[in-house]
């Protein structure tokens, strides 16, 4: 069984890590030729302006009154500046959102986990390319772009970290910090000469990072007051800083200024995903080279925004995020970032036909670049792949652009729109490309997890069922290597990473497992006719409808309600309701109690500790739980009172997860002592951890789980197994379980199975969705720390997560115990179902297919766990197999 287990747990954690390799790939290539525009610049110098969490309705709508919450901006936008709205990509966070500003490029998304002061991976950007670039803002963000440059020209000027903090009195003092920052650093440098020099230089670039509305917006929502005055502070503080560079410059009249932002903000203060007050950003941009504002009606939008901000007639010119790179770049001169996608917003420019040609000719070629690059690292077999730009067609199209430029040919319809057309044609092989072996991966982890659940079926049949053993055949496993030995070919002759070796291979050992199992599946054949046809299919179909019914709630989580209101009625159904009312009732109210956290909103919701209060007070009375409501209570308080978060609850918050872990491994191993002292030492956590109706959860979940216990218990002494009646509070976890009593497994044991899974679903969808980042409130850690740790508070809120998972864990090892059947057995048919899903899931959404591939080595890793917590079974199973042997 240990073989087995961690067998299962390689081919599945292998498995999930392909997914990388097949849809997060990283987009980067290298070794392009950067491309520049041979023509002199309209600005000398470049000041980007980067409001974190600003939404573009923050900025433009209009307050109440009618008037402007940013009115310097309005003013720019009215009078000297183009605008529009910049459109964000998922996920809607700080570092691929001013990666793609800067960078230009949408990095892949594993990045996020990787690092944010480190670059997991090399790339360009503007203050790669710049002569200088100075920047003041958060610690999160400017190093990123520091250690990533050549050279030692970017500088930054960072505030401690310690001064991000969500409990923080008044957050856009991190904002004021950076302007005045700003200001004293160009008053030193009037009296340091060489610093002077450097600051007259062309191609410099100046990076404000202002991260007061994004800290504000997550303690206390973008509706409140103190979001939107952050919003008006920043607009003055911009408007000085342009005063102090303008004056510091001469009024010389060549500096361009850029303001926007890395990403929105939901109403209920969180960003991430895809919602449009995420992924809508404002774009402001004025001085040198840049257009100024046109009064004429953009009518190319139709989303109503122009006439709710009140800007009906103010010419709006949206871009794509990446594209604000490329703009940079124009401006002051400087080579476009050779990973860039991005495609020049021509509209913003206020320079000649000639040089907007020659801008977007020097992008044409740059995205063309990496289109080579990305070709030439993919294909190895050029007479069998389709190719969307061919060598010839590259050569016509930079030739025939390069003509038209040199003629003078420089209008939209000419010269220009030529440009684009390569543009559209490079970057729709580079999407083709980057894709170019998803197909081929893709097919061998299917491949590869069909084999996984039949071997997995045949190991529990040979187990279960008299069917004979196979005899080994040596032919077969000649065949087998043979066929790695092919596919190793293969992959050796196309270059591949090691991974794909992997990847490829291991379905051929599974497959070879399969196949060694053939006598059993023959053997099962045969006695098919024996079985019970009419019950065998009655439970396929039961089967089919379960799994359908968990793929849909991956979806819509109301199906989920549906699904427990079913459950609730199986007592009825199966007749245990006439032997055991009690039991009967308890497991159908607590169904019809738990399928109401479905219906709940998760997203969008206002935190409310009183939902916390009462659960205390009609569930609990014991004296930790109680002291986490105060702490919890406590804190929320102060916070609200911008009084910070107090030591002595930041102190009892974590003092209580670290006991959470040590507390149930002292207690009786009697069932119902165990299982208490599990559940009120992480329904203390929970609770530190909860923000409103979710703190009801963990109770109601435990009230269904214990009435599942008894109704197994009762079920099985229906239907007349040899099963000492004993009272949950005398089952011991640790007593030496008679071999003789152990039973085989029965198709009423596939039902145990899905309740499980059923269950588990429930745990992860109940209160939380892991599929959407921006369902996780920062408010659930304030109690345990307030200044900003994506990793610590990632880690707290995964550990929720799993809270409700370790509750249903613990109930399934009690369910072994008390119906006396062996972890292996029941274990292998959760197995195949869980696998069963996984193909099911595999063929409806990769988004949902990676949570429960997480969800399946969660699993495995979380039954060790379950051990550890209920009892010292593990050493008792080993001495207790090794006597039957």
């Amino acid at each position: 069984m240990m073989i087995f287990f961690i067998v299962g747990l390689i081919v599945h954690v292998v498995f999930f890590l392909s997914i990388f390799d097949i849809y997060f790939t990283s987009p980067l290539v290298h070794g392009m030729t950067p491309q520049r525009v041979p023509l002199a610049p309209p600005a000398k110098r470049l000041v980007l302006f980067v409001a974190d969490g600003l939404r573009a309705d923050s900025l433009f709508k209009p307050d109440d009154n009618g008037t402007g919450r940013a009115p310097y901006l309005r003013g720019v936008i009215a009078e000297r500046g183009t605008w529009g709205v910049s459109h964000t990509r998922v996920p809607t966070e700080s570092r691929p959102g001013h990666v793609a500003l800067i960078a230009g490029f949408y990095e892949d998304v594993s990045a996020v986990a990787k690092g944010w002061k480190e670059n997991p991976v090399e790339f360009d950007s503007v203050f790669n390319e710049s002569r200088h670039t100075w920047c003041w803002g958060s610690p999160d963000i400017l190093p990123m772009f520091a250690k990533g440059a050549t050279g030692d020209h970017v500088y930054t000027y960072t505030y401690p970290s310690e001064r991000e903090d969500f409990a923080s009195t008044d957050a856009s003092r991190l904002d004021t910090w950076v302007f005045d920052e700003v200001k004293d650093f160009l008053n030193v440098a009037k009296s340091n000469e060489t610093l002077l020099n450097m600051l007259h230089e062309e191609q410099n670039v100046f990076f404000l990072h202002l991260l007061g509305i994004d800290t504000n917006g997550h303690a206390h929502r973008p509706m409140s007051k103190e979001y939107l005055e952050n919003i008006g502070l920043v607009d003055s503080g911009v408007a000085e800083i342009v005063s102090v560079m303008d004056d510091f410059y001469g009024h010389d009249g060549k500096t361009a200024y850029i303001f926007t932002s890395d990403h929105g903000m939901t109403n209920w203060g969180s960003h991430g995903a895809g919602h449009p007050s995420e992924t809508l950003t404002p774009l402001i941009a004025w001085g040198a080279g840049v257009q100024t504002a046109q009064w004429e009606g953009s009518h190319k939008y139709d989303d109503n925004y122009l006439k709710e901000w009140g800007m009906e007639t103010s010419r709006r010119e949206d871009v794509s995020q990446a594209d604000i790179a490329p703009l940079m770049a124009s401006l002051i001169g400087i080579p476009f970032p050779v990973n860039s996608v991005g495609v020049l917003p021509l509209n913003y420019l206020n320079n000649s036909q000639h040089f907007k040609a020659e801008s977007i000719y020097a992008n044409a070629i740059q995205i063309l670049e990496q289109f080579r690059v990305r070709y030439n690292q993919v294909v190895r077999f050029s007479f069998i792949t389709p190719r969307p730009l061919t060598d010839s067609k590259q050569m016509d199209f930079v030739r025939n652009a390069r003509n038209l430029i040199q003629k003078g040919q420089f209008d939209e319809a000419v010269s220009i729109r030529y440009c684009k057309d390569l543009i559209d044609q490079a970057m729709e092989g580079l999407s083709y490309y980057h894709t170019y072996d998803r197909l081929f991966l893709g097919s061998s982890v299917v491949l590869g997890f069909i084999g996984w659940t039949s071997y997995v079926v045949l190991f529990i049949l040979k187990t279960h069922a008299s069917l004979r053993k196979p005899p080994t055949n040596m032919s077969l496993g000649q065949i087998f290597l043979c066929i790695g030995l092919l596919v190793a070919l293969f992959l050796m002759v196309q270059s591949s990473p090691w991974t794909y070796y992997i990847y490829c291979l291991l379905p051929v050992a599974v497959w070879f497992s399969v196949m060694r199992e053939f006598e059993t599946l023959a053997s099962l054949v045969r006695s098919v006719p024996s079985l019970p046809l009419s019950k065998c299919f009655g439970y396929f179909l039961l089967v089919t409808f379960g799994i359908e019914l968990l793929v849909v709630s991956f979806f819509y989580r109301a199906m989920l309600t549906l699904g427990l209101v079913v459950l609730g009625l199986w007592p009825v159904l199966s007749g245990l309701y006439i032997k055991a009312k009690f039991r009967s009732l308890s497991w159908m109210l607590s169904c019809l109690f738990l399928a109401v956290f479905p219906l709940l909103p998760v997203v969008g919701r206002e935190p409310d500790v009183n939902y916390v209060i009462l659960f205390v007070c009609i569930c609990f009375q014991m004296m930790q739980v109680v002291l986490c409501a105060y702490i919890l209570t406590s804190t929320h308080s102060s916070l609200q009172l911008k009084q910070g978060l107090p030591l002595f609850n930041q102190l009892v918050s974590w003092l209580t997860l670290v006991s959470s872990f040590l507390i149930p491994l002292l207690s009786s191993t009697r069932l119902f002592h165990r299982l208490l002292s599990i559940l009120m030492s992480l329904v203390c956590v929970y609770l530190l951890l909860s923000t409103g109706y979710e703190a009801l959860f963990p109770p109601v979940l435990s009230w269904l789980m214990f009435a599942w216990i008894n109704i197994e218990q009762e079920t099985m002494n229906t239907q007349g197994t040899s099963l000492k009646k004993k009272n949950q509070k005398i089952t011991d976890f640790a007593e030496n379980i008679d071999i003789a009593k152990i039973r085989q497994l029965r198709l009423d044991d596939i039902r145990r199975s899905y309740f499980f899974v059923f269950f588990i679903i429930i745990a992860f969808f109940g209160c939380g969705n892991i599929a959407s980042i921006n369902s996780f409130d920062p408010a659930s850690v304030y109690c345990f720390l307030t200044v900003f740790n994506p990793f610590i508070m990632g880690g707290l809120l995964m550990w929720k997560v799993l809270i409700p998972f370790v509750i249903v864990m613990c109930t399934f090892e009690s369910i072994q115990v008390s119906t006396q059947l062996s972890s292996r057995s029941l274990f292998l048919v959760v197995l195949v179902r869980v696998v069963s899903d996984q193909m099911f899931l595999l063929c409806c959404s990769i988004s949902h297919y990676v949570i429960v591939m997480s969800m399946t080595i969660f699993l495995m890793l979380l039954s060790v766990m379950t051990h550890i917590l209920t009892s010292k079974r593990i050493l008792i199973g080993w001495k207790r197999k090794m006597h039957f042997r």
